[in-house]
C-alpha cells in the first residue's frame, strides 16, 4: 500500500505531518513529466539527531534520504545517506514542531526546486542503485547522483540496503563551500530553528526532549531558551550562540571568496504545493 510504513509510525492525532491524501498521490503519478521536472526538497530536521531529508517526487510520493551531514558541493565529498520510508507529497512543504513520537524535534524547510532524472528509467535506475539526476532548487543546483552501498557501517545489505551515498557531480554548482553553513536559514520563512520554535510552543518539551545528551542536546537546549526569549519578545544574542556551536554560523571567508561554484539564493516565497519553478543561477548567495 502507498505510504504504509510512512502511516504505521505516526499518531495524526499529535503530530502536525500531513496524513497523506492518497488521491493527490495518484493523481501527481499520472500527471508527472520528469523531463520537464519533479519537486525535490531538503528538510533539517534536529531531533534525537541532527540531519537532512532528501526528498524526490516520484510516482506521486517523495522517496527520501536522511543525510546525517547533509549534502555536499565538494565531488570529493561523499556524504552517507539512509533510504527511509516515502513521504507524502504534501510534506514537501511542512515545516514545524513535532511534539512527539517518531522523529519529535523541529523540521526546517531547507532547500526545494525541481529535479530531472539523466536517466529514462528511473525505477531501473533505483533498483540498479545508481540514480543520476539534475537539481534546481535554491540552494541545491547541478548535476548528483545517488549510490546503493553494499550496506555500510559493516552491513551486508547489497542490492536491498538501506545505504545510499548522495555526491555532487563535477559542473559549474560544484565548489567547496559547506552550504549547510553558508545557507542555514529556511527557504518558506527565513528563519532558524529558534524562529520555527517560537512560532510554535518554546514550552512544549518541559521533559522527554528529542535530544537529551551530545551536541544534538546542547544545540536543542540553547534552541529552546532562545525561542522562549524570542517568544516573550526578549533581544537574543545569535552571534554567541554560533560560537559557542549550537548555532549554525552565517558564513565562512572561503564562501565569501567563492565566484560561479556554489552559488546559491534563498527565495522568501517558494511555491507551495506544486514543483517549483527552474530559476536562474544567482551570481550572490544569501544565508
Amino acid at each position: 500500500m502507498v505510504l504504509e510504513k510512512y502511516k504505521q509510525k505516526r499518531n495524526f492525532t499529535s503530530t502536525p505531518e500531513p496524513a497523506g491524501d492518497l488521491t493527490l498521490a495518484a493523481e501527481r503519478a499520472k500527471g508527472a513529466k520528469p523531463e520537464k521536472g519533479l519537486f525535490f526538497c531538503v528538510q533539517k530536521h534536529l531531533a534525537s539527531h541532527l540531519h537532512y531529508d532528501f526528498r524526490l517526487e516520484h510516482k506521486g510520493v517523495l522517496l527520501s534520504w536522511a543525510v546525517p551531514k547533509g549534502p555536499s558541493l565538494d565531488p570529493k565529498t561523499k556524504r552517507l545517506a539512509m533510504h527511509v520510508e516515502d513521504h507524502p507529497f504534501e510534506y514537501g512543504t511542512f515545516e514545524g514542531v513535532i511534539p512527539s513520537g517518531y522523529g519529535a524535534g523541529i523540521v526546517m524547510l531547507w532547500d526545494q526546486g525541481t529535479w530531472t532524472p539523466e536517466t529514462d528509467d528511473v525505477d531501473a535506475s533505483l533498483k540498479k542503485g545508481d540514480l543520476k539526476f539534475t537539481l534546481d532548487g535554491y540552494k541545491l543546483k547541478g548535476s548528483w547522483v545517488l549510490v546503493r552501498t553494499s550496506g555500510g557501517y559493516g552491513g551486508r545489505g547489497g542490492g536491498d540496503s538501506r545505504s545510499w551515498l548522495l555526491i555532487k557531480h563535477r559542473d559549474d554548482w560544484a565548489g567547496d563551500v559547506d552550504i549547510t553553513e553558508f545557507a542555514p536559514r529556511s527557504v518558506k520563512s527565513d528563519g532558524e530553528f529558534e524562529d520555527i520554535l517560537a512560532a510554535d510552543n518554546p514550552d512544549v518539551w518541559v521533559s522527554n526532549r528529542p535530544a537529551e545528551g551530545g551536541a544534538a542536546g546542547e544545540m536543542l537546549a540553547t534552541i529552546i531558551e532562545r525561542a522562549a526569549a524570542l517568544k516573550a519578545g526578549r533581544p537574543v544574542d545569535r552571534k554567541s550562540a554560533a560560537k559557542s556551536g549550537t548555532a549554525t554560523p552565517k558564513r565562512k571567508t572561503a564562501a565569501t571568496k567563492q565566484s560561479k561554484p556554489a552559488t546559491t539564493r534563498t527565495a522568501k516565497k517558494p511555491a507551495a504545493k506544486t514543483a517549483a519553478q527552474p530559476r536562474q543561477s544567482a551570481k550572490k548567495a544569501r544565508a
